[in-house]
C-alpha cells in the first residue's frame, strides 16, 4: 500500500457515520448488509448513507454486490489488513518491542 490509497482510507474512517457503518459490515462478515439493514441499524437517513457508502467503497474499504434489486455491502477484510500492515510496517523500528513479531504472525 503507498501513502496516497492508506491517506484515502483513513480520511474516509475518519467520520463518525462511516466508521459506524464500516464496523457495522466488520460485525456482518461475509454475509454482508443491504443499505436499508444498514441505515436502519445505524438510523442514518437514506441519503445520507448513500454518500458514506460511496465514500468507503471508493477508499476500497467495503464492496458493493448486487443480489436481485438489493446491493449487499461487506467489509473487504484483504485492504483493511493491508492497511493495517501499511500502519504497522516499521513499528518499532527504534527498539525492540514485540509489535513488529507479532504482527508479522498474522
Amino acid at each position: 500500500m503507498d501513502s496516497r490509497r492508506a491517506v484515502t482510507a483513513l480520511a474516509a474512517l475518519a467520520q463518525e457515520s462511516r466508521l459506524a457503518a464500516f464496523r457495522l459490515l466488520v460485525t456482518a462478515g461475509s454475509a454482508g448488509m443491504n443499505a436499508g439493514a444498514i441505515a436502519d441499524a445505524l438510523g442514518t437517513p437514506a441519503p445520507s448513507l448513500s454518500f458514506h457508502l460511496k465514500e468507503l467503497t471508493h477508499a476500497g474499504l467495503i464492496e458493493g454486490h448486487s443480489q436481485g434489486r438489493n446491493v449487499i455491502y461487506r467489509a473487504n477484510y484483504e485492504s483493511m489488513q493491508t492497511l493495517i500492515d501499511f500502519l504497522l510496517e516499521n513499528c518499532c523500528a527504534a527498539e525492540k518491542c514485540g509489535r513488529a513479531s507479532s504482527v508479522a504472525e498474522m
